[in-house]
């Protein structure tokens, strides 16, 4: 025999309506207070992002560091082979770097890496070198000096009629409106030191230029490929043959020693 008194089940359900109703409204009010917490911790990295993106260039310009001549003698141990221990190579078909200005060369260096300017050697040389080697190894060679070389004495009177004077009969500026009146070039426009640089690697770039290779595509680099055009092949020897000679007389105006 069971007791049940009367009325027992329906205030069971009761209760347990309640109950339910009290825990539903605990879970939604506990969600809703997670919500805005979570919401802000979801815009933290949203906000930091552009932060973060904004403050790349900065650490990218902070870690790049003037180039060091001492840290480069090391990284440009490699570059002797071809271009000599200090910049002056022995063999001419390579450009002597003596006395190149830093800009000039990381310029280079980077057209080689990137492939505007191609050359399968130095695509080699250029590919593992970080932005600070280059220019590392650009200030080395940049605090080294050009041996000074000779001119053929046959050549010299043409060669310098272009050097200094250009030929407006061919629309041919003069050489030195850019690369200076003794060769040394202007880095800040990234127009490079040619004096006393091998005859035999002048001509063969000339040449090349004149037969349309060109060192990448913005305008700085159709300068020479345009000039190169208008040269006939004994204005290219003549032209390259005094720039060998090229040197700095007494400190301030420019000579080409002749052979």
């Amino acid at each position: 025999m069971s007791f049940r008194p009367a009325g027992f089940r329906p205030a069971v359900v009761g209760y347990a309506v309640a109950f339910v109703f009290a825990l539903s409204s605990s879970v939604v009010l506990a969600q809703e207070a997670k919500a805005p917490a979570a919401a802000a911790s979801a815009a933290q990295p949203a906000a930091a992002a552009p932060a973060a993106e904004a403050a790349k260039p900065a650490e990218a310009t902070a870690a790049l560091k003037p180039g060091d001549a001492a840290a480069g003698a090391g990284k440009a141990a490699a570059c002797g082979a071809c271009h000599g221990m200090d910049g002056n190579s022995s063999d001419a078909q390579y450009p002597k770097l003596a006395g190149q200005h830093e800009s000039y060369i990381v310029r280079q260096l980077t057209d080689f890496k990137s492939g505007k300017r191609q050359n399968p050697i130095m695509l080699g040389m250029s590919t593992p070198l970080s932005e600070q080697d280059m220019h590392d190894i650009g200030a080395y060679f940049a605090s080294k000096s050009a041996l000074p070389g000779v001119a053929d004495q046959a050549l010299v009177e043409r060669g310098e009629q272009l050097y200094r004077q250009g030929d407006t009969t061919k629309g041919v500026p003069a050489c030195m409106a850019c690369h200076s009146i003794d060769g040394r070039g202007n880095p800040g426009a990234m127009y490079p030191q040619l004096t006393s640089q091998h005859a035999q690697y002048i001509e063969a770039t000339l040449k090349s230029w004149h037969d349309g290779t060109t060192w990448g595509d913005d305008a700085h680099a159709q300068i020479m490929p345009g000039i190169a055009k208008k040269l006939d092949e004994k204005d290219i020897t003549a032209i390259a043959s005094y720039i060998e000679g090229l040197h700095a007389a007494d400190g301030a105006s420019g000579a080409s020693a002749a052979k």
